[in-house]
């Protein structure tokens, strides 16, 4: 998800005038809305990505087209083409189908159109459990689309019991973070930042500009023919000890988000990592307990201990797949609970995040977090990501933000963004009962970012991580 991310930052942005699609207010539009414009990609949110396979169970499904920065265009009137790969259907609002066509190549696809802007469907799920890939194309435009996970009929829905939503204890800080995981890549290159012409440290910057966080990615073994960084290993724990140090030389804090996977981990991909892809569930509970017992020990050693731990990346459709899919809650369960084991090994100090990359979708994370919940999981902060071509509009993001945090008494963090910079913030700093405790962005040391231009130069947009700071950290 984030490689497309940075894809679609890149693009040429042709300014319009602002008004609010006609039908949907956002207390947002001023800033992510244009009447016009030249448009980049198309914006798919399904509103639920985990359904049942029962014929009925359903989701809306909301389409826009937006421009190099994620503003929707609300004059757009586009020609849609839905293709559907896997057991579902889509339908008009009221029921009804819409037109069915076949491309020259004889694919089946729905076609339909935006009307201000903006288009809804409603997709329903088959009979037949599945990962379902949808897909929304408007001409030469990036495509829109989602993976939604259809779970057994027999899927064993949880409540939470009133003893299992007792407030978060553990004292968490308010965090202006960024994940910089790619630095020793970026550096392997030869690149040097500079800020007003003058060379400087990307980490000492970040900490000037008022970061005080750095979140590090870590895979099992990542140097595997098949992993993150054939024979270079980046990301692996001697990497991330370097960088964990350099972190905190510079007086930053330290998220390590565990993939547990020798490869990206996200809703569409969990693969297990290669020495543990034959092992039994009760070994896998054991390697994921020992094995962060054994990066966090490493840390702890060095002097640089982690501060705020997640267990797992995006996982609302589970870890290390088929074992921990979401279809085999029990099992996923029992996996993240040994990870949170192995954090509370090390240091039951340590907050622990699960990390969903559901935005806007809270129907989605409200039956995520009462299932493993209810099945026994503890941990003391919820993770969220925000990419709106995925997860929907800033307006999505406050709701769900808001009633996450109510209903299950946890502090919220949008772990994972990189648009509408200061709204985020203002989204997460402003929540009731101050349980909003910040934001981290997805690879600022990019020019998708906004913060840097290709020459590595920084940019302008750079000061409004001062004014947040200013603001928010008095």
């Amino acid at each position: 998800m984030k490689i497309q991310c940075a894809l679609l930052c890149a693009g040429i942005l042709l300014l319009g005038g602002c008004k609010p699609p006609v039908g949907e207010p956002s207390e947002f539009a001023s800033v992510s809305r244009v009447e016009s414009g030249k448009a980049f990609s198309v914006m798919l949110t399904a509103y639920s990505t985990t359904l049942i396979a029962n014929g009925t169970d359903q989701t809306r499904l909301r389409i826009a087209v937006i421009d190099s920065l994620s503003r929707e265009i609300t004059s757009a009137s586009d020609s849609l083409r839905v293709f559907i790969t896997g057991d579902g259907t889509v339908k008009n609002q009221d029921g009804t189908t819409p037109v069915m066509k076949q491309d020259t190549g004889g694919r089946i696809y729905a076609a339909t159109k935006l009307e201000n802007g903006i288009c809804h469907l409603i997709f329903i799920a088959g009979k037949k459990p599945d990962k379902v890939k949808l897909e929304v194309r408007s001409g030469k435009l990036w495509p829109g689309g989602h993976e939604i996970h259809t779970l057994p009929a027999g899927f064993v829905m949880m409540e939470p019991k009133p003893e299992q939503l007792a407030a978060t204890v553990k004292p968490i800080e308010r965090m202006i973070g960024a994940d910089i995981s790619f630095l020793p890549q970026i550096k392997a290159k030869g690149t040097k930042f500079r800020e007003n012409g003058n060379e400087t440290d990307a980490i000492l910057l970040l900490k000037k500009h008022g970061f005080n966080y750095i979140r590090l990615r870590i895979f099992v073994e990542p140097a595997n023919e098949k992993g993150y960084a054939p024979r270079e290993g980046y990301c692996d724990l001697n990497h991330t000890l370097s960088m964990a140090k350099r972190a905190k030389e510079a007086g930053m804090r330290l998220l390590l988000d565990f993939h547990y996977s020798d490869y990206w981990a996200d809703p569409q991909q969990q693969f297990k990592p290669q020495a543990w892809s034959t092992i039994d569930l009760k070994s896998l509970q054991d390697s994921v307990k020992q094995y962060t017992v054994r990066v966090l020990s490493a840390l702890k050693k060095q002097g640089t201990p982690a501060d705020m731990v997640q267990v797992g990346n995006e996982i609302n459709h589970g870890i290390l797949w088929p074992d921990g899919h979401i279809s085999n809650p029990d099992n996923l369960a029992a996996l993240l609970k040994s990870g949170v084991e192995g954090v509370t090994n090390v240091d039951t100090g340590i907050p622990v995040m699960m990390h969903l990359a559901l935005g806007g979708q809270n129907k989605e994370a409200v039956f995520w977090l009462d299932n493993m919940i209810a099945r026994g999981v503890k941990f003391d902060i919820i993770g969220i990501s925000y990419y709106p071509r995925w997860h929907g509009t800033l307006d999505d993001l406050k709701s769900n933000l808001t009633d996450l945090s109510r209903r299950y008494h946890k502090p919220v963090n949008v772990v994972e963004y990189s648009d509408f910079k200061k709204q985020v913030h203002d989204i997460v700093f402003t929540l009731p009962d101050g349980l909003g405790k910040g934001a981290c962005i997805w690879e600022p040391l990019n020019a998708w970012s906004g913060l840097f231009d290709r020459e590595n130069n920084v940019k302008p947009l750079m000061l409004t991580y001062d004014s947040i700071a200013r603001q928010y950290f008095r």
